[in-house]
Parts: structure tokens; C-alpha cells; sequence
């Protein structure tokens, strides 16, 4: 074991263990895919129920209506941006699609420039876009499963509309420089939108120094808020003059006035919302988002990079690989592990609540949080070793939860 857990700053951090209950169950490596959730969640549902069942209808007027845009705030103190400037959506695929819906392709500048590495569901959102006039241009990856970013420029020209790209690669955790490719897109007259989801809560966010006009991302990982908790940053400079085709009646500035003639937008992040929300997931969010706005993002950073830093020794000792990046600069919160048999390992580590995740080609991921400890990742790379040398595998689950 070596004495990285023996620092102040990370003994204060686990401290925080206690918030968060199946870290008694189990060895919770999983963040990247749905963060642990804290007590106060369970404290916030209930708050709604009993809203719910006390107030009633009245519950609309003194609560719930504004309640993403104080959900919004939150995450807004978390990822650098504006009070104001954050509306919460079902999931990324929405609030992207809200974006899309602000944007028309005109002319020549029809492209949306994106990266063989984002998430899927977004690709396959822009590629049905392609009906509409959009056209789609794919940056591939490298073999590490990195993208370059001298290939991503070089995609960007005055034929793009829309530059969409991850922050942090949800394959192997590769963090991109974006600074250099918002002034690329801005330069030939596109706007940029970032996903965060495999960033916010992990690594350090400011969008408003970026100067991305969107932003996207979600509470379920590293926030540990849950899902039904997606959130979209808007540029505030350029709200006024947005108009989401993807629109109803929570964006408009009069809602209670039914009025079906022209829509009139509120003036804050909510215009870009659209439909009734969903109320109880912003509950369930916000012990989540209070706590990490406590422990403090560049905190939890310096503590993964020393957790990171350790599985990359454990990996090496046992004689693993790794396709994760070693540049600890580019890496973010997730290392992923290349060991014989990977799929079954992952399935057999989760039947003993050592809980992973698998990808194809990728490998194992392992995700520790800022409530993790030292101690967990050297029994959970004990395990690994023990299920590879003996092969004794759990062949009881279904191999679709190790795709999903």
C-alpha cells in the first residue's frame, strides 16, 4: 500500500464516505457510469412525497415551477457559469436537441462537425438531423482511441455549423484541449457545444472561460444526482437571441396565460426548456450537487489524480495493460484495464459487489470517486488477479449488462 491515503486532504475527503450507503455493501468503482447516491437523496424524494401529498396543486406555485432553475444554479456553481444560464433537461439527448433546434442549415454551413468517440446516442441524434439538411462530419479516432485534435481543426471550416464534441472521452477518459478548437470554430463562424457529462463533478469545468455557447452534461455520474437530471449551459451573451424550435410551455415568460399566439420566451435558461419537468428527479439531485459544491471540484481532482496514478502501479505490477492515457494532464477519473477474458472478469467482479464496468474495446473501467480509498483500489486489483489466474468466472448474468 502505498502512503498517498496518508495525506491530509484526502483523509478529510473520506470523511464523506459515510453520505453515501452501499460503500458499506460494496467496492464502488463505478461513478463514470452512475454515481453513488448520497443519504440526502433518499431525504429529498421524501421532501417531495410529502410536498406532494400536503400542498397538492399547490405545491406548482410555491416550489416546483422554479425549481430547475435553482437546480440549474447549482450545477451552474459547478461548471463555471453564470447564474441564470443553466436549464435542466430528461437527458443529454434532449438538451442537445435543443440545441440543434436553435440552429438552421442555411446555404453552405450545414455541417455538424463531431467525434467518433462521443457518446452514441448524440451521433445517432445528429445523423437523423441529416433529413433536415444537416450534413455530418465524423472525426475517427486514433488508435488509443484518442481523437487528434490537429485532424479535429482541421474538419472545422466555413462550411461548419455546429462543432459538437466530449470533453472527457467516455471510452478511455481522455481529457481534449478545447480551448484551441472553441477559437477554431468560433473563427470560421460555428458554434460549439460541449458535453461535460464525463467531466463535471471529476475534473475541473469553467464553460464560461471556454467560451463554448452550449454546454451539456448530466448529474447521474460524477455529480451523483441521479438520472432525469441533464442540464444545458446557454451562453448568456446569446440567449436573447435564441429561439429552440424544441419549445412549450415551461420556456414561455406567461405560461398560466394559455395563450396560443406567438410564444413569448422567458429571458432566463428556462426558455430553453419545453415540456412539463420532471420534478421528482431534481429532489433526488441536489444532495449531490451540494456536496460536491463542498468538497470542491479541484479537490476531488487532485485526490483522483493520486488514485489514478496508483491503479496505473498496481496495473503494471501484475503485469496488465492499460489503453488509458498515462499523461495525467489528459487523463481524467477513469482508468480502463486490459486483462485476458475482460467481459467475464467484469461480470464476476460485479457478482462479489466489486463494482466496474466493461466496453468493447476499451476493457475494464475503473472509476474511483473522491469517497473511494486506497485500500479499496488494492483489493479490487487483488481480485483481478485472483479471477484471471484461476479463471473462475460468474456465468449466472446476462451479458447485456455488460453492454449497456
Amino acid at each position: 500500500m502505498v502512503d498517498e491515503g496518508r495525506e491530509p486532504a484526502v483523509e478529510d475527503l473520506e470523511r464523506w464516505r459515510a453520505e453515501f450507503p452501499i460503500l458499506e455493501r460494496s467496492v464502488y468503482m463505478i461513478s463514470n457510469s452512475l454515481g453513488a447516491m448520497p443519504r440526502g437523496a433518499a431525504d429529498g424524494l421524501a421532501k417531495y412525497a410529502e410536498t406532494w401529498a400536503t400542498r397538492g396543486i399547490r405545491a406548482w406555485e410555491e416550489t416546483w415551477w422554479e425549481l430547475a432553475g435553482q437546480v440549474g444554479n447549482k450545477v451552474a456553481g459547478i461548471i463555471g457559469a453564470a447564474q441564470g444560464s443553466v436549464s435542466m433537461h430528461e437527458n443529454v439527448t434532449t438538451a442537445e436537441t435543443v440545441v440543434l433546434s436553435c440552429l438552421r442549415p442555411e446555404g453552405p454551413r450545414r455541417k455538424i462537425v463531431c467525434l467518433e468517440m462521443d457518446f452514441p446516442s448524440l451521433i445517432y441524434l445528429y445523423r437523423a438531423h441529416e433529413a433536415l439538411g444537416f450534413e455530418v462530419a465524423l472525426v475517427p479516432c486514433e488508435p488509443d482511441l484518442t481523437t487528434s485534435l490537429e485532424r479535429l481543426l482541421r474538419a472545422i471550416d466555413e462550411s461548419t455549423l455546429l462543432v459538437a464534441l466530449s470533453h472527457v472521452l467516455f471510452r478511455s477518459s481522455y481529457i481534449m484541449d478545447v480551448l484551441p478548437i472553441v477559437k477554431r470554430a468560433h473563427a470560421v463562424g460555428a458554434r460549439v457545444v460541449l458535453d461535460t457529462y464525463q467531466s463535471a463533478g471529476i475534473i475541473p469545468v469553467d464553460v464560461t472561460a471556454l467560451n463554448v455557447d452550449f454546454a451539456v452534461g448530466g448529474c447521474l455520474k460524477w455529480l451523483c444526482g441521479g438520472p432525469g437530471n441533464a442540464f444545458l449551459y446557454t451562453r448568456p451573451d446569446l440567449m436573447a437571441a435564441l429561439t429552440p424550435r424544441f419549445t412549450g410551455w415551461v420556456g414561455h415568460r406567461d405560461p398560466f396565460a394559455f395563450d396560443t399566439g406567438p410564444m413569448t420566451p422567458r429571458a432566463d435558461a428556462l426558455r430553453m426548456m419545453n415540456g412539463t419537468p420532471s420534478i421528482p428527479a431534481y429532489y433526488a439531485a441536489i444532495a449531490g450537487l451540494d456536496i460536491v459544491r463542498e468538497v470542491g471540484v479541484e479537490r476531488i481532482r487532485a485526490k483522483s489524480k493520486k488514485m489514478t496514478a496508483h491503479l496505473f502501479n498496481l496495473i503494471d505490477r501484475n503485469g496488465f495493460s492499460s489503453t488509458a492515457s498515462r499523461h495525467p494532464e489528459r487523463l481524467a477519473g477513469t482508468v480502463a484495464l486490459t486483462v485476458p477474458d475482460a467481459k467475464y472478469v467484469a461480470r464476476t467482479l460485479k457478482a462479489l459487489d466489486f463494482l466496474v464496468d466493461y466496453r468493447v474495446g476499451s476493457g475494464i473501467r475503473i472509476s474511483p470517486h473522491f469517497y473511494n480509498t486506497f485500500e479499496e483500489l488494492d483489493r479490487l486489483m487483488a481480485e483481478v488477479v485472483r479471477i484471471v489466474e484461476t479463471k473462475d468466472y460468474d456465468m449466472t448474468a446476462p451479458f447485456t449488462s455488460l453492454v449497456t
